[in-house]
């Protein structure tokens, strides 16, 4: 049996050509794809089910966030769509997530539901200055315990807070993590990373990767390098 990708390719393309034109240089063996804010919007579930018809499993990365109704039945509509999994924000609190998890227990397959709980472009300076003190460690983990207590698969979270979330809350709850940079790439925006070694040692279950794998010449290449960085690139 194949094992399970890590890898999550961020499809952070401004239209649905240039997304395309790097589908079709991956392996729906090799990744997942993740669909964000803005191809989503412009493109629409249409575009998830031409993924989908590709081969593709797929991570809708909206990051629902609104009154526990709205967010449960957005979630389900994620679910009508067929993707792997779907997200929500943590900070949205445990009634919001404790609903949107009971609506998708009722179907007999759902994705993954996963909570986001600090953004990887934030450092300590941004949560003081939205009123959250503390560090962005504390923060992650604090939210972390009450994603898995209100029954949600497992968080997003940067490479940086992972080891504390797997000591904390055990196998099985899934780590997703963005803020992956391959040695010697460029970091971005992003502000707490690690290399893919790094993150799966310190536990992380699937790495969400953009640039080092989307704006170079080869692709398909570079996602094989991370994968032999990885050892194969599969689940323990």
């Amino acid at each position: 049996m194949k094992p399970e990708p890590r890898i999550i390719v961020a499809l952070d393309f401004p239209n649905q050509a240039q997304a395309l034109e790097l589908v079709e240089r991956l392996d729906p063996q090799r990744c997942r794809l993740k669909v964000g804010k803005e191809l989503f919007t412009r493109l629409g579930p249409v575009f998830v089910e031409r993924l989908h018809g590709l081969g593709f499993e797929v991570f809708l990365d909206l990051k629902f966030h609104d009154i526990p109704n709205t967010v449960a039945a957005a979630c389900e509509a994620a679910a009508d769509l067929g993707v792997w999994m779907v997200n929500l924000h943590a900070s949205g609190g445990r009634r919001m997530m404790e609903v949107a998890r009971e609506r998708l227990a009722t179907r007999s397959v759902s994705p993954l539901l996963i909570a986001v709980t600090v953004l990887t472009s934030l450092d300590g300076g941004d949560l003081d200055a939205i009123g959250c003190p503390g560090s962005p460690q504390e923060r992650v983990l604090r939210l972390a315990r009450l994603a898995q207590e209100s029954g949600l698969d497992g968080i997003v979270c940067s490479p940086r807070e992972v080891s504390d979330v797997r000591l904390a809350l055990g196998a099985g709850f899934k780590l997703v993590t963005p803020g992956v940079r391959p040695a010697g790439a460029a970091i971005g925006d992003q502000k707490r990373v690690m290399t893919p070694a790094e993150a799966v040692t310190a536990g992380a279950d699937y790495l969400v990767i953009g640039r080092p794998i989307t704006a170079v010449a080869d692709p398909l290449q570079a996602l094989k390098g991370i994968e032999d960085e990885l050892g194969g690139g599969a689940l323990d």
